[in-house]
């Protein structure tokens, strides 16, 4: 189920792929444990209140993403499959509706590729986003970088 699940033609996904000098358990680990995640996910400049975090396929991520300037933006997403240290994946219940699936896959000793796909239903629904996403997913990956960095000292 979980493959179908994840399964997109190109037209309907947003890919961005990033390598960091760190060990693929430690990249994991900064999904999986919420002290960690909230500190950077989302672009520059947004900050998150999480209200739920269940962290087991089934289990619910509720939070609030604060906007820098303006605006709180309500999140719901259920977990579908998790597999430590390789794979993240869910679904968004909050629009706009996509799946989400992270693939961790280690290179070398300190060196972890992320792969960040993010699945629509439709071409016409990843073109809605398509134009300005990909940066604010390289501007959360950056956030992810200086939280590895505090992570590993």
């Amino acid at each position: 189920m979980e493959s179908d699940f994840f399964s997109a033609t190109p037209d309907c996904e947003i890919v961005t792929t990033r390598i960091v000098p760190f060990p693929k358990e430690i990249v994991f680990s900064a999904w999986a444990e919420p002290e960690h995640l909230k500190n950077w996910w989302g672009p520059e400049g947004f900050t998150n209140t999480f209200h739920e975090f269940d962290f087991r396929p089934g289990g619910r991520w509720l939070f609030t993403m604060h906007g820098p300037e303006k605006g709180n933006y309500e999140n719901e997403c259920e977990f579908v499959q998790i597999e430590k240290p390789a794979v993240i994946g869910w679904k968004r219940i909050s629009k706009p509706l996509f799946n989400v699936l992270f693939t961790f896959e280690e290179l070398a000793e300190k060196q972890t590729k992320i792969v960040f796909r993010m699945i629509f239903d439709s071409a016409e629904e990843c073109n809605k986003l398509k134009p300005f996403v990909a940066d604010k997913n390289e501007e959360n990956f950056d956030k992810l970088e200086v939280e590895l960095g505090k992570m590993s000292s």
